[in-house]
């Protein structure tokens, strides 16, 4: 049964999809005849390979936008090989390495994909992504080849490694966080430096790999914790066996019911370990300046935290593949459009991790340190003074819109009055301040006369006063 707390989030939620389904206009640029024809086909791929990611592509900035778009279907494509099981190894491993060559080859594409992959369509019609990737500024194009050609290398190591090793690659932590470094960090990396070369953030974002590489990482780790079940039908193991071999010393004994508990310590330990990124992702959200690349960035960083909340201590995770509602997903597309709110958010399921942690966990220390980190970022990127603030000015923005002003105007006037209210506050305490202050010194001088025996009397002023 649903707690009071919890029906106010499915009411909302509600609410959301409501507003989502009736306001919220996403362009639909694989339909408008003013786009050229292969551009359509583009957004027609983007679609099919990633509906969610779909959405934040088309709401970018004009000058980023394709450039974004075709260093997703590019990067899928490359995906899509590594992923590809009936490829033999022969085959896949030069595929992955020269991929960063191919997509400079005009009219290049790959027939051989298996018959059940995905996106095997991608890849048949490749060669229209690379006519559209050899149109885009050679500062976007030299960023996607760079990207593509080290994520390739890494593909290639692995997919080795995994072939030798019966689907295992990853054996230690550090192996771990190469790997998503591979597929998911370079990725952040590329977009940082993407961002910096359309101008529309700031020139050091092409130098900030460290705290890009640490966001790609955030939604990885995330992906491949949630993913459990389906990555192990698919005799694919991306849990460090450093991690899972504490637990158990089958990688496949956490989907037996008798084993639920050792399952759930380990799914904890690995639930701690994408955490630790959840500070640089707060960190990297609150320096972007465009409201549309924020948006771009926020809302999938955000949903990485809701999953960890929904996967976190669920023994579902280990035998289906666990997502968040459809109601919460759109929740948080509608609300993650500034930093106060996704501070927020952030707070709001790092608590319900931290809620659901249990002392019997041998994790238990390490989730309510990564929850105290959490808790201090937003308290630190957007303090709860500055909250209060923001709300008080927010509302009456709102007001003053409904009064007929335009958003600017509105926005003044909120400011001008917070402002003002906030002067008078601030004279008041110090008028009150200055009456404690004086009241404070009398009263000691009056105790030091008193016990040093001196006194006053009115004759005494008065004779004072004629000297």
């Amino acid at each position: 049964m649903l707690g009071l707390s919890e029906l106010s989030n499915r009411i909302e939620e509600v609410r959301c999809l409501c507003q989502y389904k009736l306001w919220y206009d996403v362009p639909s640029f694989s339909e408008d005849e003013a786009v050229p024809h292969d551009v359509r086909q583009c957004y027609i791929f983007l679609d099919k390979t990633s509906r969610s990611f779909a959405a934040v592509v088309k709401t970018l900035p004009d000058q980023l936008r394709e450039a974004v778009m075709l260093f997703y279907l590019v990067l899928r494509g490359l995906d899509t090989i590594e992923d590809d099981m009936t490829l033999p190894l022969s085959k896949k491993v030069p595929l992955l390495k020269s991929f960063y060559e191919k997509i400079e080859e005009k009219g290049w594409n790959f027939q051989e994909s298996g018959p059940n992959e995905k996106d095997r369509e991608l890849l048949l019609k490749f060669e229209i992504v690379i006519s559209e990737y050899l149109k885009l500024e050679e500062g976007f194009r030299t960023v996607i080849r760079d990207i593509t050609k080290e994520m390739g290398e890494g593909m290639a190591h692995y997919v080795t490694l995994s072939e030798k090793n019966d689907g295992f690659s990853i054996n230690t932590i550090q192996d771990y966080d190469q790997y998503c470094h591979y597929v998911a960090g370079l990725v952040g990396i590329g977009l940082s430096r993407l961002f910096a070369e359309s101008k529309l953030e700031d020139p050091e974002f092409a130098q900030a790999e460290a705290i890009s590489n640490s966001v790609g990482l955030f939604l990885q780790k995330t992906n491949i914790i949630r993913d459990y079940r389906e990555d192990f039908d698919s005799n694919r193991h991306f849990w460090p066996r450093e991690v899972w071999s504490k637990y158990a010393n089958n990688f496949g004994e956490f989907c037996q019911p008798e084993n639920s508990e050792k399952a759930l310590s380990c799914l904890s330990e690995m639930t701690a370990n994408a955490l630790s990124h959840a500070t640089d992702s707060l960190n990297y959200i609150s320096s972007l300046q465009n409201q549309q690349v924020f948006d771009f960035v926020a809302i999938p960083q955000v949903m990485a935290i809701a999953t960890l909340s929904t996967v976190f201590r669920n023994p579902a995770v280990f035998q289906r593949n666990v997502k968040i509602r459809k109601g919460q997903a759109v929740q948080i597309v509608l609300h993650s459009v500034n930093i106060k709110n996704v501070c927020d958010l952030f707070l709001r399921y790092t608590r319900e991790i931290h809620y659901k942690n249990t002392p019997k966990d041998p994790n238990f220390l390490k989730i309510s340190i990564q929850c105290g980190n959490i808790e201090q970022a937003c308290e630190t990127i957007f303090p709860r003074s500055y909250r209060e603030l923001y709300e008080k000015v927010f509302s009456e923005k709102l007001f003053q819109e409904k009064k007929g002003k335009t958003k600017e105007e509105a926005a003044k006037v909120a400011i001008s009055d917070e402002a003002r209210r906030q002067y008078k506050k601030d004279m008041t305490d110090l008028g009150i301040s200055v009456g404690i202050v004086l009241l404070v010194v009398f009263t000691c001088l009056a105790a030091i006369f008193y016990v040093l025996g001196i006194s006053f009397s009115i004759s005494d002023l008065k004779n004072l006063k004629l000297m």
